[in-house]
């Protein structure tokens, strides 16, 4: 197949974020696939920050390897953090499925590390505290992912003073932007990074508040129009959650796909006035939209599963992203740089104005 050019955005979602995983892991397969970018928050800033490491050391399949090797450890170190914050309490290699009764909601491992994280706090830890990221990030067999070679990498936190999303590239995607972009401020202390724009050291939350993940940066003449969506929270769950548990989880994946909904309503807008030629002689991107997911798996999971890297799980969730991307790849790989795979007007159909 002849070279195809893309750009990758890739969801946070805690454990979950393995199905990304797997479906990098599957993307490094093709020798035809190039890419220009990748746009990560929370557990996708992980995963791009382990590719671009690996794609950066060296040219063609040697940097693909280079990634598959960063991207495997990542995730096997994850899956063996003993720190509280990261723990392995399931032991079944199977999450619980979401219709159990409400007394395993109530007193699952998952459930207990929610409850406690609403009593304490990362601060308590006093001197210390290390964030458990740093190690696995320090560790990586192809560390350096700041690089201006490969692929470009942007990493999205959200600032904790202002609210605003913070998206750091080139020598300022380091790891303390990516444990910035990963830090949900109830597991882990705000992340300080030097920011020259306001000259003092701001603190940043978790990215996935204010971009997950981050589509604009990739808008850039330079890069491909197309944008390949790694989907970790479900766009779609039936039903209406009823006990307090499920409620919860609703409302995280609801508010963290907001961004995102946002970001492809404006592109379905831009998309419109293209269709009308109301754009000629207009200096603006037409992006090509694409997602890799599995809604059915994730309606199988609850949110705060998210918070559970056993490694079942993590193998699950891996398994899972090689097979939606080898589907993805199986339908639509003669679509890239051509075609949207997306239908976005469908996406936004009964979420307007009523009345």
């Amino acid at each position: 197949m002849d070279e195809k050019r893309i750009n990758l955005a890739l969801q946070g979602g805690g454990a979950h974020g393995a199905f990304a995983w797997g479906v990098l892991d599957r993307l490094l397969d093709e020798d035809w696939l190039t890419i220009d970018a990748i746009s990560g928050t929370s557990a996708g800033a992980l995963n791009g920050a382990a590719l671009k490491g690996g794609l950066s050391r060296h040219p063609g399949a040697a940097g693909r390897r280079a990634a598959r090797e960063n991207l495997d450890f990542l995730w096997a170190q994850v899956g063996q953090r003993s720190d509280n914050r990261i723990v392995r309490w399931m032991h079944s290699m199977f999450p619980a499925p979401q219709g159990m009764d409400r007394l395993t909601e109530l007193f699952s491992p998952a459930a207990w590390l929610d409850g406690l994280t609403r009593i304490f706090s990362p601060y308590d830890y006093g001197p210390f505290y290390v964030n458990p990221l740093a190690p696995v990030l320090r560790d990586l067999p192809h560390p350096d992912f700041s690089n201006a070679r490969g692929p470009q990498l942007f990493v999205a936190a959200s600032n904790v003073r202002t609210g605003r999303i913070r998206v750091f590239t080139n020598a300022a995607a380091t790891a303390d932007a990516v444990m910035a972009s990963a830090c949900l401020p109830n597991l882990f202390r705000a992340v300080e990074i030097f920011d020259p724009d306001t000259g003092k050291a701001e603190a940043f939350w978790d990215g996935g508040f204010t971009g997950n993940p981050a589509l604009f940066p990739l808008y850039a003449p330079r890069f491909s129009r197309d944008i390949v969506i790694v989907n970790i929270n479900p766009l779609l769950r039936d039903g209406i959650p009823r006990t307090p548990a499920q409620i919860a989880d609703r409302v995280n994946e609801v508010s963290f796909n907001a961004s995102l909904m946002a970001d492809l309503r404006a592109i379905n807008f831009v998309k419109k006035l293209f269709a009308e030629d109301r754009l000629q002689n207009r200096v603006m991107k037409n992006p090509l939209i694409h997602m890799i997911l599995d809604d059915v798996l994730m309606n199988d999971l609850t949110a705060r599963s998210k918070l559970m890297p056993a490694p079942g799980l993590l193998a699950r969730m891996k398994l899972a992203g090689q097979t939606a991307a080898d589907g993805f790849l199986r339908d639509h790989a003669d679509a890239l740089n051509l075609r949207d795979t997306v239908d976005l007007p469908a996406l936004f159909a009964g979420s307007g104005i009523v009345g």
